[in-house]
């Protein structure tokens, strides 16, 4: 930028200078409606890093069976977490993105986007650009890594990059799954709660996202990133006063179609303790950085239905880190590692 300097009267304006922050998570539909939903679905298993069938196999399937069936089914789920906000993942991150901001202060812009659904990821690089940030930090919100999340933002936003002539410089947040921050927020965190629940679990289980055996044996990390975050997270809750003497057990959730997916799986994690005896259970999802419909619905009502009915008798879903003290403090921590040389 030209300083002290009379710009040229045909000079176009231009801002600069700043530096943005763009905390991006997975996506939601717009609405709980099944049109919505189909809408959402379409653009999330057309992703070939999500489905990694050849399309010309897979399109076929995706649009003359799945979305014909599935919008219905997922909306009804969407439609018993949804708040007068909007989304609960949407609502949450956004919230995150401002409380980030109030921490980081003028030294950077905060934005949030979703990868699939709205706000995007290229129209809030836009944005961030227009308001001047020629710098922008990309925060995929997902501690560990995997190319379905992780490699599907940094695809996105390479795409956004490819039609812009004038590019911002960008960095990207690395997966932080064995992070002391992460680790250090998520043992606050969950102590707090358990802390606080009517009863002493006998058996904590840590449930991370699924994904389809295939993936690990090509070489994807995801696996070894989640069973790392939960053994450090484990010799971390062991180590703290005042919990009771629970078992930690670590399984994968959201199954979705008959391929063989990571194992064991928390459905029937949850049956099995229940039939073997174990009464009072906590469950909690440390590879989700916010609560969405895998938490609210799929842990907080189907878990639940599927532990008692086996025999359980006490049930407790977790917060994830949401916008808790120690969630904001590790997003804050991580976001100045990663500026580091920029503010």
């Amino acid at each position: 930028m030209l300083q002290n300097q009379q710009l040229p009267h045909d000079h176009v304006p231009v801002s600069s200078g700043n530096i943005g922050v763009l905390l991006v998570n997975l996506g939601t539909p717009q609405s709980p409606e099944p049109k919505d939903v189909k809408r959402y679905l379409a653009e999330f298993l057309s992703d070939r890093r999500v489905i990694e069938i050849p399309p010309i196999a897979w399109q076929p399937i995706l649009r003359g069976i799945i979305l014909n069936t599935r919008p219905k089914k997922s909306a009804k789920a969407y439609a018993k977490v949804w708040t007068d906000e909007g989304s609960p993942l949407a609502v949450i991150t956004r919230k995150q993105a401002e409380n980030l901001q109030q921490l980081i202060g003028d030294a950077a812009q905060i934005s949030y986007a979703m990868r699939y659904g709205e706000p995007s990821i290229p129209s809030q690089i836009e944005a961030l650009q227009k308001s001047g940030c020629d710098r922008i930090l990309i925060a995929p919100l997902y501690p560990q890594y995997s190319a379905a999340t992780t490699a599907t933002v940094v695809d996105k936003v390479g795409e956004a990059l490819g039609k812009m002539r004038w590019q911002p410089s960008i960095r990207t947040l690395p997966p932080y799954y064995d992070n002391p921050a992460h680790i250090d927020a998520l043992a606050a965190d969950l102590s707090r709660q358990i802390h606080a629940l009517p009863f002493a679990p006998e058996v904590l289980v840590l449930s991370f996202h699924g994904m389809p055996q295939r993936t690990l044996e090509l070489g994807d990390p995801y696996h070894c990133h989640c069973r790392k975050t939960a053994r450090l997270l484990t010799e971390k809750l062991a180590g703290m006063e005042g919990l009771p003497p629970m078992r930690i057990e670590t399984s994968f959730q959201s199954r979705f179609g008959p391929a063989q997916w990571l194992e064991p799986a928390t459905d029937t994690t949850l049956e099995r303790e229940a039939s073997k005896g174990t009464r009072k259970l906590a469950i909690a999802a440390p590879g989700f950085s916010a609560d969405c419909v895998e938490t609210l619905e799929e842990l907080a009502i189907e878990g639940r239905d599927i532990f008692m009915e086996a025999g359980g008798e006490d049930y407790a879903v977790l917060s994830c880190l949401n916008t808790s003290d120690a969630g904001m403090d590790m997003l804050e921590k991580l976001t100045r590692t990663e500026l580091a040389g920029w503010i």
